[in-house]
């Protein structure tokens, strides 16, 4: 099965470098020419538009919702004969409108991933149309397995899943290098002290997914009384942590939404 990549962003760019643990029958390429130095860089084999839509089955639309019309719109006449497997991580633009762009009844799956799928830490959503068929999907999701975890989600919540682990490694970002700030405030030495900041964040992740309690519960545990751990929860609380971190997914859900619709 050869995949090939148009565009090679941030997102595109990580997905290819997950995507060839798993195979080297891989062709990319972008406007920019970042996608030559990634071939070299990874082993793959750098190609024109025409070529990946002329000879792979599986293609992945890795450009920006606005561009996605301009990407598509000369392709149209390949696409419709040779019928690969479209694969979108536009944000906002459903299967349907994928199927519009490209010209026609094609089979398109609809993925949210997020850029630690690099390291094999992603978090991917996917749905698809009824086109795809069940060995596509496995076969896909096999060649998927070096990402990070994939979870099918109806088309209805993708944007609501973009706004939280699609844009999340952002938020997450700004909260290690907040946490790492406050630890050389205290004294820590900057590069420990975003060591510290990101193996506490990972470890946590860990935590809720591996015993499958509520981050509550186990915030609860780590908080004795009148120690430490509560003042630092408290002085989140008085600068509205919870309330900015909701309102930050919401604002991401919303622009999703705009983006969808051409906006």
């Amino acid at each position: 099965m050869k995949y090939g990549f148009l565009g090679c962003g941030n997102m595109g760019g990580a997905l290819t470098k997950a995507l060839s643990k798993a195979t080297k029958d891989i062709l990319i390429t972008d406007r920019s020419g970042k996608a030559k130095h990634l071939a070299e860089e990874l082993g793959l084999r750098y190609a024109s538009g025409e070529e990946i839509v002329r000879e792979c089955d599986r293609i992945f639309l890795a450009v920006k919702p606005h561009m996605m019309e301009e990407l598509l719109a000369p392709l149209r006449p390949q696409l419709r004969q040779r019928r690969p497997v479209l694969i979108s991580m536009a944000a906002g633009l459903t299967v349907a409108q994928i199927e519009q762009m490209a010209g026609g009844d094609l089979p398109v799956i609809r993925i949210m991933p997020n850029t630690p799928v690099a390291v094999g830490q992603g978090m991917t959503q996917y749905c698809h149309n009824a086109l795809v068929t069940e060995e596509d999907l496995r076969s896909f999701l096999e060649d998927m397995r070096f990402s990070g975890r994939l979870d099918e989600l109806e088309e209805r919540l993708m944007d609501a899943a973009s706004a939280l682990s699609g844009c999340g490694p952002a938020y997450m970002y700004l909260l290690i290098e907040a946490l790492a700030d406050g630890a050389v405030a205290c004294g820590i030495p900057r590069a420990k002290a975003l060591e510290y900041a990101a193996a506490t964040m990972i470890g946590a992740g860990e935590m809720v997914l591996a015993t499958g309690m509520h981050p509550g519960a186990l915030k609860d545990a780590v908080c004795s009384p009148g120690g430490s751990t509560i003042a630092g929860v408290r002085a989140l609380e008085q600068h509205g942590f919870r309330a900015a971190a909701m309102d930050c997914v919401a604002a991401a859900y919303e622009k999703n939404r705009q983006l969808g619709k051409g906006k």
